[in-house]
């Protein structure tokens, strides 16, 4: 069963994005923040998200909202993606997997019968004080931009 509820403070976290830089939650307080989980950079479902957020970016700018990824992968990694597709967002490092473990997307996953750790394609809208106001979770790459513009 999920601790995490609409309407209740979104998880804090301190990572580095794919610059070395150190991004906070709170660093985004006053804005609305999406922050999508996604399992790995440069890989066909990733790529469609990534870059179907880089297609709306100027309509969720006008709309107040930051747009962070985060996947499991390194700063160089991520800088190599973001340069591949013009991702013009931050992609935050979360390689010990702990802002998965605390928004609960770090779970076991089935592929042809064989079980592993991963992380679930999820998507939180987190509102300009820092609560969650939706949680959208086991989404397609590309349809829930699209549902999150309405959202917002």
């Amino acid at each position: 069963m999920s601790k995490l509820k609409a309407n209740a403070p979104a998880p804090s976290f301190s990572t580095t994005d794919q610059d070395g830089n150190l991004a906070k939650l709170e660093d985004f307080r006053g804005k609305k923040v999406i922050l999508y989980f996604y399992p790995k950079d440069d890989t066909p479902g990733c790529t469609k998200e990534a870059c179907a957020f880089r297609d709306a970016f100027a309509e969720f700018k006008l709309k107040n909202t930051v747009i962070l990824g985060v996947s499991p992968d390194n700063e160089k990694s991520h800088t190599k993606f973001i340069e591949k597709f013009s991702l013009p967002f931050p992609l935050l490092c979360d390689t010990e997997k702990t802002i998965a473990k605390d928004y609960e997307v770090w779970v076991e996953k089935s592929m042809y019968g064989r079980k592993y750790m991963g992380v679930e394609r999820s998507t939180f809208l987190i509102d300009e004080n820092g609560v969650l106001s939706n949680i959208l979770r086991k989404v397609k790459p590309e349809p829930h931009v699209e549902e999150l513009l309405k959202l917002v």
